[in-house]
Order: C-alpha cells, then sequence, then structure tokens
C-alpha cells in the first residue's frame, strides 16, 4: 500500500474531511493568542503529578524545552497539513515517549486535558464564532488523531523490543553443545512452540552437519508440558536428523508426558526415549564406542 493510501485510510476511518481540516485551520487563528496560556495551563495541572517530578525534577532548562516544543506541536496541529511529515512528527512524538517510557495512562489524561482546553477557548469567545460545535468537534477528531499515531507507534515499538527480546532468548534457549565425540546435547528448558521447534530444527541439523555427530540427545525435562503439536514437531527432528545419519534419543520423558503421549496418541514410532539424561548419555556412549570399535576391527583387516 502506498503512503497516500495509507494517510488516507486513516483520515477516513477518523471521519476526517476537508470540511474538518477547514474547521481546525480556523479555530487556529481564533484562539492562537491564548496557546502559551494553555500550554502553561496544561504544565500548571502537569506539576500535580507524580510524572512531573520525574521527568523535569527542578530543571527549568528542560521545561521550558518541553513547552516551547508544545507550541510548536499546536501550531503545527491548527495548521492542519495532513500530509506523511505531519504523521512522521506525531510518530516521533511516540518514539520519544517509548525512549524515555513515558506511562500511557498520563499521556491520554494528558491529551484529554488539551482537548478540554481547547475547547473552553473556543465556547468562552465572544461573539461566539459561527459552527462551534461543529468546529470543536473538528479539533477533538484531531486531537484524537493525534492520540492515536502516538500510541500506535509506541505500540510499534514495544513489539520490535519483545520481538528482540525473544530472539535473544530463543538464541540462548537452544544450545546444541557437542559433550563428547560424535555426541551432540540440547537440553531444552520452559515452553516450546512451532517457532521454537523450527528453530531447534535447524541448529540441529546444522550442527550435525559441522561436526558429523552420529547421537543426538535431545533432553525435555525442563519443558512444563507436551501438546500434540510440540510432540509431532519432536518426532520430526528426530527423523530429519536420521536422514543426515544421525540417531536421536529424546530423553526426561517424565511420567506426565508419558502419559499425555499416550492419552494424545502420538505415534513415537523407532524413537529411542529414555526417562533420564543419564540413561541417554549412557546408551549413546555405548553406540559411540561400538562404532568405534568396529572402525578400530575394519582398520585391522586393512592391515
Amino acid at each position: 500500500m502506498a503512503i497516500n493510501d495509507d494517510l488516507d485510510n486513516i483520515l477516513f476511518k477518523f471521519d476526517i474531511t476537508s470540511t474538518d481540516v477547514a474547521m481546525v485551520r480556523q479555530a487556529g487563528t481564533l484562539i492562537d493568542d491564548t496557546l502559551g496560556d494553555m500550554v502553561g495551563d496544561f504544565y500548571a495541572w502537569m506539576a500535580q503529578h507524580e510524572e512531573y517530578k520525574t521527568f523535569f525534577g527542578g530543571n527549568s532548562h528542560t521545561l521550558q524545552r518541553v513547552q516551547a516544543l508544545q507550541m510548536d506541536h499546536w501550531r503545527t496541529f491548527f495548521k492542519a497539513n495532513l500530509d506523511e511529515p505531519y504523521f512522521a512528527s506525531r510518530r516521533h512524538i511516540g518514539a520519544v515517549h517509548a525512549r524515555i517510557d513515558l506511562p500511557n495512562d498520563i499521556y491520554c489524561a494528558g491529551m484529554c486535558l488539551s482537548d478540554r482546553l481547547l475547547n473552553e477557548r473556543l465556547r468562552g469567545m465572544a461573539p461566539p464564532p459561527p459552527n462551534l460545535d461543529r468546529m470543536a468537534a473538528s479539533v477533538s477528531k484531531m486531537v484524537f488523531l493525534d492520540n492515536y499515531l502516538v500510541l500506535d507507534e509506541i505500540s510499534r515499538i514495544q513489539k520490535e523490543k519483545i520481538l528482540a527480546n525473544s530472539k535473544s532468548l530463543l538464541e540462548m534457549s537452544t544450545p546444541v553443545t557437542p559433550i563428547w565425540e560424535g555426541i551432540l546435547l540440547l537440553p531444552l528448558v520452559g515452553i516450546i512452540d512451532s517457532v521454537r521447534t523450527q528453530d531447534i530444527m535447524n541448529k540441529t541439523l546444522s550442527k550435525i552437519g559441522e561436526t558429523r555427530a552420529k547421537i543426538f540427545v535431545l533432553d525435555i525435562s525442563g519443558v512444563g508440558a507436551v501438546d500434540t503439536a510440540v510432540a509431532n514437531q519432536l518426532i520430526k527432528i528426530t527423523k530429519a536428523t536420521l536422514l543426515m545419519g544421525c540417531e536421536s534419543i529424546i530423553s526426561g520423558i517424565s511420567p506426565a508426558i508419558a502419559r499425555t503421549l499416550v492419552e494424545l496418541g502420538i505415534q513415537v514410532g523407532d524413537v529411542r526415549t529414555t526417562a533420564t539424561l543419564r540413561d541417554a548419555l549412557e546408551i549413546a556412549l555405548r553406540a559411540i564406542g561400538a562404532d568405534q570399535e568396529l572402525n578400530g576391527r575394519l582398520h585391522d583387516r586393512r592391515k
């Protein structure tokens, strides 16, 4: 979707028409002289809340700078040039608020107050301007639009942070480790979902290719629950490793997981399983020892 199409779609959802834009611009010319007083009223209200001390404290320079920025914000607001730079400026405010971790409740309360202060100034004019109700409604629509753009950007940034953290945790939670020549171990802890099982598949097969491992031990003793989808994915992993010449052993099958697998009707097939990691490692070491012994015999015969 093109940028302009996206902007038009948002304006359509908020029912902001060319008439609303004209009304907002007219309102701006009427109350421009009182914007400074309005910003002063806003920060007098802000001073009553804990966030004021947190973000300003006794720093008068920061307060003056933010007040000047807010004056610019409202002048841009009443110009009502609803184009990409306007939308970007509002999203930038959201990015700043996300960076300083401003609580959403104080921001929304502040926007609610701003809408009330703007309406009070319009309705307090004498004589009242023509189409006063329509003008006030148009201003409120724009306030709601600004509110949405800021909060949407905050939400987007928070989602990016969550995804980045999840990716980092995923990297740390899938440590496919060589523990002996020819043996790989992957201990799983926590919750397993489709994304994580795909990551396990990719890393395990890659590690088998690098190390030419013959045994892969997948320990699930730290996994809280296994459902049908997870169980089937784990079985697929063992089949994929077998295609690369590496036998898999799933260890840590607790009584609860064993009962769940039976109740769900999961077909384990030829997959080797053990109750404990120790049992799995004993099997793996015996298998590697047998292979080494066989290779030694073949080597002796060639002599």
